[in-house]
């Protein structure tokens, strides 16, 4: 089997899902590839159960477009209450959206399918041929075989980056004495009696989650709760699995090991945490969320100076305000780090451009960024905005027969405030 697009978009995440909605909106043929048979990436897979990210700590809201219209249509048919906050156990005030994972599938399938985007799914990225600077084919592999697929161009969103390591990309390295962020397993409890647990004072929470570790029950000292609207369920993040997310067998073991840890944390709610006694496991994510593994070496690589300094580049693309937030591979604390009360920073297109290709953008949370730099632009919002822009520039490079790193910057930027995009 062979099939030809303007673009194929592989992974099917957020990011990746709006990278191709965006494109196809735009006029191109678009083919998105996605290893699951639903879209949505940690959203949906890993059933994170909330957007965090879409504001500065004043409250400006620094994140739009599509990310913004999936919020109003996930409010319309009941799977989430809209934006609201919520204090961690840090003490920051955080803003999110809570929604169903499950009820998020079909919002991103009607999107897609209005948009005109081709699904392939159950399909893995087999391999890719590369000529000179440009990604030529490639192949899939399909419940019908091999497919080979001959794109005009590619935006690689599959979170790890599969398809640019295929075809021989070059990637960022750690610096001495960084270590990847770990991944961590969602889990769905209930039923809890919101009221009990809402009333826990957040000293108390933060002891709950202290003792929790010192008893090996609890792998990181948190309990952080994602609701479930219109149930009194919740989805909860407080799994800690450090691996290498490329590696397939490491990969494995860290699904089992996070079973086991979120069986241990139920365990820990029912028995002590307010509110919780009559709940247990209703669900396991069907696979671990990933915080970082491959980043592409891009035209650019964002800096943590650069978000410090609110930067305002010239091709910039996307803007966020979520702090820097690292967790740590050992011990069960965190690291999370504020930028100011109303500072947002930029994220410019060259940092969704690998060095050495001519036909490539990336999207999610591999784009070209340091350590410290991911570890703030990783979050769901802003890598919808990051897919907004690729899936535009990259029709506006198919429709003008060019790179994406020759499209007219000033177009693209207009292109995404035409379609409702935050891009002062």
């Amino acid at each position: 089997m062979e099939l030809s697009a303007d673009l194929l978009v592989a992974g099917g995440g957020m990011s990746g899902t709006m990278a191709a909605i965006a494109a196809a909106r735009a006029g191109a043929d678009v083919l998105l590839v996605e290893r699951f048979g639903f879209l949505g990436g940690a959203a949906t897979a890993a059933a994170v159960g909330q957007f965090v990210g879409w504001e500065t700590a004043a409250g400006r809201r620094v994140v739009a477009g599509l990310a913004e219209e999936v919020v109003a249509r996930l409010q319309a048919l009941g799977a989430s209450d809209g934006h609201s906050h919520f204090t961690m156990s840090t003490g920051h005030r955080m803003d999110r959206v809570c929604y169903d994972p499950e009820l998020l599938k079909p919002v991103l399938d009607a999107m897609a399918a209005e948009a005109g985007v081709r699904l392939l799914f159950h399909t893995a990225i087999l391999g890719a041929e590369r000529q000179g600077r440009a990604i030529t084919s490639v192949d899939l592999l399909t419940k019908a075989g091999v497919c080979r697929v001959r794109p005009r161009l590619v935006i690689d969103a599959s979170g790890d980056l599969d398809l640019l390591a295929r075809a021989g990309a070059d990637f960022l390295a750690l610096q001495p004495g960084q270590v990847m962020q770990p991944a961590t397993a969602m889990f769905r409890f209930g039923p809890i009696d919101l009221a009990a647990f809402d009333a826990i004072p957040p000293q108390d929470l933060a002891a709950l989650a202290q003792q929790g570790v010192a008893e090996g029950r609890l792998a990181r000292a948190a309990l952080h709760a994602s609701r479930i609207e219109g149930t009194a369920d919740a989805w909860f993040n407080i799994g800690r699995l450090a691996f290498d997310a490329t590696d397939p067998l490491a990969l494995s073991a860290a699904e089992v090991e996070g079973r086991r840890q979120s069986l241990a944390a139920a365990g820990f709610l029912r028995d002590l945490v307010p509110g919780c006694a009559a709940g247990r496991i209703q669900a396991f994510a069907p696979q671990v969320g990933v915080r970082e593994s491959r980043r592409i070496h891009g035209l650019h690589v964002l800096e943590e100076a650069e978000l410090r300094d609110g930067q305002a580049f010239a091709d910039r693309i996307a803007w966020g305000a979520y702090p820097m937030d690292i967790h740590p591979a050992k011990g069960a604390g965190l690291h999370f780090e504020g930028f100011g009360a109303d500072h947002a920073y930029a994220i410019p297109l060259r940092a969704l451009l690998p060095r050495g290709f001519d036909n490539v953008l990336v999207a999610g949370r591999g784009i070209s960024a340091s350590h410290k730099a991911h570890a703030a632009i990783r979050v769901m919002p802003i890598v919808m905005a990051i897919g907004q822009a690729a899936g535009i520039a990259a029709a506006m490079a198919a429709r003008g027969n060019a790179a994406p790193a020759e499209i007219d910057v000033a177009s693209l930027q207009d292109a995404l405030r035409q379609a409702g995009a935050h891009l002062p």
